[in-house]
């Protein structure tokens, strides 16, 4: 056999690009077979993107991603990964096939997401929490590009560990996720889903329609999604009202109709994403563009106006006027996003950008002057009791934010150099970020202030395999060292610095180390800093001094005096694939975080932070509290440790039908195809498989396997400390302890868990989060209390049918075709967590309503895909 080895940089650019044409060419010429399996950059960690596609390749990719034996005077470009495929020394935490997508019967790729968030969440508590998204293996401008795009046009899905973050220019506090998509995917889609709680209030609806196609590199999506939630008041959940708060007076309007627990919302959002190559035969790269627009609607009531009447007598009355107090906020997106990728030599070259513009506007009811009442009222000239005179409305606060983001970031990624263990992967990165945010209140006086930030960032990768199995110390193992560092240049608050390192050891192939330290500076962002400030009424906050709930008056927005956070984070984990079960794996991380001057919201206001806080607060001549500044704070410290592990299992149901669910069997195309689609010659020159059932399968939601999938996933996450100190001269915070910052303390031990079977078209899925109890210490005081928060159990069900499946129900009802019914239970247990004081009272601030608004939530979901 004769083995043609090319630069591995080149590798994809040839499979994608030249292998169809030099295979046209040999068939026509030649009878010499060219066999060809589809390459990724092996050891640079970046699939080549798909740059040619044969129009009559396969829509439904074949599974067999074997390479290929080949005799005689063959060429073979050898490489196990489909093109796509991440190669990278790191383990992937989890893998979803077409078969394991369609198991969670979710209608687009930005729901799959959430479905699987125990796999894709990262517990280093760094970051917003969400993964970074690639598209066969390349970096997209955002997760706008295919949030609502149907999960039928994925042909595996990847989820990576935070370190591999790195080599695309993110920082290591988000896992990885890389959609490898299918090389044919056309369709349409509509879709309506309606929820309600089982208490009644808050209905919400959704109605969503979008068309989708890919060919190859080429691809557009266009989506409109419009949803509206209706207002949910304490009225309707039947909330206990602060003593003294109620009117005396029959037929005075009752204030808790007019204060509500969940904001009446509505939202319409338009998008769309065009990726094209470039050139001849793709040579040119690919470029992407994609644009949104988003507007929506709030609406919340604080209350109603409220008046103590006291007659000469010395009788009083509490009296309410009509007319809530209203808060009105209109928001108004534009985003729009490039991306371009490209070969240069035998690097790799992405660039993005990214832009949006936001512009929100708030008014918000004045609380009225009602001291002529009670001046009439003192003087016997209206009747405490009777019929109250017309009091015009003081008119509205207004608060106006115009918020302009700009990002981009461009990368270089190659192979420099070998060494004996394999090539080294580096790559640069470099970027330009710029963020405007100008803000305007006008209350009893007008302020304006304009917030301006620009960000230039560089930074460097560097991977090096030290040792290898089947190269070099083969005895060792696989063991690999990657170093990062970079720069970010903040225009209004100086450099800030990071860099990492770390080593990943695979002493089997089923077996990976993985440890890392990561120091990183952050500064407070733009809305922390400059958010315009507002003032908000009749807030219900408990007070831990007197232990009992008052209505305040909370100012929110930006505070400049933030400063800037260092933070030193080692993380330590192992995955291990279970040789007792396919696809199945378990892992353990550790993590250790420690942080300085940290950017946080005002924590819950117990006695040690109004002690360290003591200009945020405000009291009246009898001690109550009236009001509470709750714009961001910075800590001294902060240091944290904590266990992850998991438990990723999966396996068939019954016996398994060859090309899965809706799909062909691996012999109806072309054996060896990739995503470009160009499958080998066979015998004679005959395409390969010729001969069976057209390539691509039965159209979407078509007749499938009989087999079936299932899959559990569980995460435990035990804490074994977590201490602030909020500023020098304060004791130090035990937040697993009682000293808790944030409402309902800090949980030792949290769980998230999801799974599901999925057989014949039919299939149900739960997903459950669960939080250990806590407690919140008080502050010692005669009047004071501690608080305990019971555990949390939220369970969310959804059993669904993709009515397509059933031969005899479609040919009945051909409409039915490629349809999906689902059935929804979100809090499936109604489970609502239970808050009580030191005597076993619930305090008013912590009712079960404040606390789950919604309870359980029913719905029904309907898709239809043409």
């Amino acid at each position: 056999m004769r083995r043609v080895h090319f630069v591995p940089l080149l590798g994809p650019l040839f499979a994608g690009v030249c292998v169809p044409a030099l295979a046209q060419a040999q068939a026509l010429s030649s009878p010499t077979a060219v066999t060809v399996a589809a390459t990724s950059v092996a050891g640079a960690g970046i699939a080549a993107p798909g740059d040619a596609t044969d129009p009559a390749g396969p829509q439904d990719d074949e599974k067999d991603d074997d390479p290929l034996e080949v005799t005689g005077a063959d060429i073979v470009v050898v490489a196990p990964r489909i093109q796509g495929q991440l190669d990278v020394p790191n383990q992937p935490i989890a893998t979803f096939d077409e078969d394991d997508i369609a198991a969670y019967g979710v209608d687009s790729i930005g729901d799959l997401i959430d479905a699987i968030s125990p796999q894709t969440g990262s517990g280093r508590g760094r970051g917003t929490g969400t993964p970074v998204i690639l598209v066969n293996g390349q970096r997209i401008t955002s997760f706008r590009e295919m949030r609502n795009i149907p999960p039928e046009a994925i042909r595996k899905l990847e989820v990576l560990p935070e370190e591999v973050a790195l080599r695309f220019g993110y920082s290591a506090n988000q896992r990885v996720v890389n959609l490898i998509l299918k090389d044919r995917f056309s369709a349409t889609t509509v879709a309506g889903e309606y929820n309600r709680p089982t208490r009644g209030g808050a209905d919400n609806y959704e109605l969503e329609s979008g068309v989708v196609k890919i060919a190859g590199p080429r691809r557009y999506n266009f989506n409109a999604k419009y949803t509206d939630t209706s207002m949910l008041t304490e009225d309707e959940r039947n909330v206990k009202q602060a003593e003294g708060t109620q009117p005396t007076v029959a037929g005075d309007p009752d204030p808790a109709r007019y204060r509500s627990l969940v904001s009446a919302d509505s939202e319409l959002v338009l998008n769309g994403t065009l990726t094209q190559n470039l050139g001849e035969q793709g040579l040119g790269g690919s470029i992407t563009a994609n644009g949104s627009f988003t507007h929506g609607e709030t609406t919340s009531l604080s209350g109603l106006d409220s008046v103590t009447l006291t007659a000469p007598s010395g009788t009083s009355a509490l009296r309410t006027l009509p007319d809530p107090l209203t808060t009105r906020v209109v928001t108004d997106t534009f985003e729009a996003g490039l991306g371009y990728n490209t070969m240069v030599g035998r690097w790799m070259f992405n660039v993005t950008g990214d832009g949006s513009y936001i512009d929100a506007n708030t008014r918000i009811d004045r609380k009225r002057d009602l001291s002529s009442l009670e001046d009439a009222a003192a003087a016997g000239t209206l009747d405490i009791a009777g019929a109250l005179p017309s009091i015009p409305g003081a008119g509205v606060d207004t608060a106006r934010s115009r918020t302009l983001s700009l990002s981009s970031l461009a990368t270089l990624s190659g192979m420099p150099f070998s060494m004996p263990a394999g090539d080294a992967n580096l790559t640069f990165k470099g970027g330009y970020d710029f963020s405007r945010v100008q803000s305007e209140t006008r209350s009893d006086t007008f302020s304006q202030s304009t917030l301006t930030r620009g960000d230039v960032s560089a930074g460097v990768n560097l991977a090096v395999p030290l040792t290898s199995r089947g190269d070099f110390l083969g005895g060792i193992g696989d063991l690999a060292l990657n170093l990062s560092g970079g720069l970010n240049h903040l225009s209004d608050f100086g450099t800030l610095t990071n860099w990492s390192a770390g080593l990943t050891w695979s002493p089997t192939e089923k077996l990976s180390f993985q440890a890392s330290y990561i120091v990183e500076q952050a500064a407070p962002t733009l809305a922390q800093l400059g958010a315009p400030n507002v003032l908000t009424y009749n807030v219900s906050v408990y007070d831990f001094t007197t232990n009992s709930t008052a209505l305040v008056t909370v100012l929110s927005g930006g505070n400049q005096d933030l400063a800037k956070e260092t933070q030193r984070d080692i993380k330590l984990s192992a995955t291990w694939e279970l040789p007792f079960m396919e696809r199945s794996n378990l892992l353990v991380e550790y993590f250790r975080n420690r942080s300085s001057n940290v950017t946080e919201s005002f924590p819950m206001l117990t006695s040690a932070v109004e002690a360290a806080f003591p200009d945020r607060v405000q009291r009246d001549a009898d001690g109550n509290l009236t009001y509470v500044d709750q714009r961001a704070v910075t800590f001294d410290k902060e240091t944290s440790s904590s266990i992850r592990w998991g438990l990723n299992l999966s396996g068939n149901l019954g016996k398994q039908q060859e090309g899965g669910f809706g799909g062909p069997p691996p012999g109806a195309g072309p054996r060896g195809a990739g995503p470009s689609g160009a499958g080998p010659q066979g015998a004679g020159g005959k395409p390969g498989g010729a001969g069976g059932p057209p390539a691509g399968g039965p159209p979407p939601g078509g007749p499938g396997g009989k087999g079936g999938r299932w899959n559990l996933s569980v995460y435990h996450t035990w804490r074994f400390t977590d201490r602030v100190t909020i500023a020098d001269g304060v004791p130090v915070l035990d937040q697993l302890n009682g000293e808790a910052l944030t409402s309902g303390g800090v949980p030792r031990h949290a769980i998230e868990a999801e799974g599901g079977v999925f057989k014949n078209g039919y299939g149900i899925r739960l997903k459950a989060e669960w939080d250990a109890p806590t407690h919140v210490n008080g502050s010692g005081a005669p009047t004071s209390s501690d608080l305990r928060f019971g555990s949390t159990f939220d369970v969310n069900l959804r059993i669904f049918a993709d009515l397509g499946k059933n031969a005899d129900l479609v040919a009945k009802v051909p409409f039915l075709k490629g349809a999906r019914l689902s059935l929804v239970a979100d809090n499936l247990l109604d489970s609502r967590q239970k808050v009580t004081d030191q005597n076993g009272d619930v305090p008013l601030a912590y009712q079960a309503a404040y606390r789950a608004p919604e309870g359980r939530v029913l719905g029904i979901d309907f898709r239809k895909m043409f």
